[in-house]
C-alpha cells in the first residue's frame, strides 16, 4: 500500500493539485483535500495501492505539502 499525506496547514490553495488529479483532490473552502481521506493531527491521510496522478500533483505542489509514502 501506498500512503498519501496532505499537511492541511501547510497548503496554500493555489489548485495544481486539483488541476493535475481532480480524481483525488478537491477544494474545500480556501485549501485543497484529499478526496476520502482521514484526519490525523495536522494530515490528512490515505492508504491505496496506486498514487496514480497524486505523483504529480506531489511534485507539482509549490509548497511541497503532500507526500508519497511507499
Amino acid at each position: 500500500m501506498v500512503k498519501i499525506t496532505q499537511d492541511i496547514d501547510a497548503c496554500i490553495g493555489c489548485g495544481a493539485c486539483a488541476a493535475i488529479c481532480p480524481k483525488d483532490w478537491e477544494f474545500k473552502g480556501d485549501k485543497a483535500e484529499l478526496i476520502g481521506s482521514k484526519k490525523e493531527g495536522k494530515l490528512l491521510v490515505k492508504e491505496v495501492s496506486d498514487a496514480g496522478c497524486s505523483t504529480e500533483a506531489a511534485n507539482a505542489c509549490p509548497v511541497q505539502c503532500i507526500k508519497i509514502n511507499k
